[in-house]
C-alpha cells in the first residue's frame, strides 16, 4: 500500500460529521466515534486531532506541536498522520 498523498498546505482539517471525539474516563484515552467502529487515539494523536477544529491549517497545527513537544519529528509526521486519517474518512 503506497502513502497517502499529503493535501496541500491551505487544508484546514476538522472531524467529519459523522465522527464524534470523546474522552473515556475509563480508559482515560480520547475515542473517535465513528459509524460501528470506535477509534482509541493513542500518543500524541489527541493532541494532533484536537487542534483539527476547521480553523488551522496543517503548517499552523505543525507550528503549534512543535512549539508544544520540542524535538519531537511534528512537520515529518503530522501531515501523512493528517492525510491517513483524511483518506480513511475521518477528517475533511
Amino acid at each position: 500500500m503506497s502513502a497517502p498523498a499529503v493535501p496541500g498546505t491551505d487544508w484546514r482539517p476538522r472531524l467529519s460529521p459523522a465522527i464524534v471525539r470523546r474522552h473515556d474516563p475509563v480508559r482515560d484515552a480520547d475515542l473517535l466515534l465513528l459509524p460501528e467502529r470506535v477509534g482509541v487515539l493513542t500518543g500524541s494523536a489527541a493532541a494532533v486531532v484536537g487542534l483539527c477544529d476547521g480553523t488551522r491549517r496543517v503548517d499552523d497545527i505543525v507550528e503549534v506541536l512543535t512549539d508544544a513537544f520540542p524535538g519531537a519529528p511534528v512537520a515529518a509526521e503530522v501531515p501523512p498522520f493528517l492525510a491517513r486519517l483524511r483518506e480513511e474518512g475521518w477528517l475533511r
